[in-house]
Order: C-alpha cells, then structure tokens, then sequence
C-alpha cells in the first residue's frame, strides 16, 4: 500500500547534541562522581544555552547517569557495591545459560565474530584505550546473547548499558585488569570451540 508520503528527515536539536555530548564525556570518564558540575558551567563549556543543557540534564537524571548534590550542583552517580554485585549476579545467571545453549548450536561464522572483537580487545588494551576497551568488552557479551535469540534478556542487559559501562570504566584501572577480560574471553571461545556444554563464567 502507497500513501504517496515523503519520508521525514530529522536534524537533531541542540538539546540532542547537548545530551550526547555530556553523555559522552561522562561514559569517556573525562566527569566522574568526585566532581561537581552547574548547568552555567556546562553551557559556557558548550558555548550554548543553559536551556538545552537543563533539558539534556534531565534526561540523564532520569538515566540514573546523573545525579543533583543539593546546593551545589550535579555529579555523576555513583554505582554502589550493592548495585555492582547485583549486575554481576545478573550476568553470571544469564550468560552460564547463555554458554550452555550457544555450545550446541556455534557456527564457524559466529566464531569468526567473537574471535574478532576479541582481537580488537588487544588492540585496544595495547593503545591504552580504556573506553573502546569497555565498549568492545559490553559488544562481546550482548553478542553471545544475540546469538541465541534472547531478545528480551537482550534488552534488559541494553538497559544496563550505562551502569555497566561506569563500573567497567573503573575495573580497568585495576592492574592487570585488561589482559584478565581478554583472557576470559579467549576462554569462552575456546570453550565454544570444544562444544563444552556448561560454562562456569565468572564476569
């Protein structure tokens, strides 16, 4: 069926840009939770208005990226052992199941797939580069989920994606902490490569 429409093309506001570029500074870890920002601050920063920057903050707060210090200002939230515990409690069940479902139905391409993020881990973790390394780490297990059509899960792990990455951000500060993901995952490969049918993962 035709209804002879032109499709909408839609430039992005300055709220929009606003947002992704704070959002961006936060999950790059240039602000962190021992910092205190004002919307002043941010927009002489941003060369723009405190409008689209008080916009842009709201939709953070309701992220749970962003949180107000009253009288002071804004700072980035910081996640809590209770919450870290939790999300890996999360994906530990998930993914052990994750693992025992894919070992029986991996395919060579898929293979090829993981095998290439995981190489593009090293690259990163040889440049030093903390947030593709993170993003990379994230882009690796959401891949195992997809792989076995678990949409649903899929999503409640996407929706995890803010907390998950400033959690990872911190954990790869640790010494040593990056060769210990990448070896985790080279684990899992070879695990998938075996057809081993349960996977003790340990996040």
């Amino acid at each position: 069926m035709k209804f002879n429409m032109k499709p909408i093309t839609k430039n992005s506001t300055t709220k929009e840009r606003v947002y992704h570029e704070i959002k961006k500074v936060i999950l790059n870890g240039y602000i962190t939770s021992e910092e205190i920002f004002t919307e002043v601050q941010l927009a002489e920063s941003l060369q723009t208005s405190r409008t689209p920057v008080r916009e842009a903050l709201l939709d953070l707060i309701k992220e749970g990226l962003v949180i107000t210090v009253p009288r002071k200002g804004m700072t980035v939230r910081q996640v809590s052992d209770s919450e870290i515990e939790q999300i890996f409690l999360l994906r530990t069940s998930i993914e052990s199941e994750v693992m025992k479902k894919l070992a029986a139905s991996i395919n060579e391409s898929q293979l090829r797939e993981l095998r290439k993020s995981c190489s593009l881990q090293e690259e990163a973790m040889a440049t030093d580069d903390e947030v593709t390394f993170i993003n990379l780490d994230q882009q690796f297990h959401m891949t195992l989920t997809h792989f076995v059509g678990y949409e649903l899960i899929e999503q409640i792990l996407l929706n995890l994606h803010n907390l998950s990455h400033l959690i990872g951000l911190k954990a790869v500060k640790k010494r040593n902490r990056m060769q210990e993901v990448v070896q985790e995952h080279i684990n899992i490969i070879s695990a998938l490569e075996q057809r081993i049918r349960s996977w003790p993962f340990t996040p």
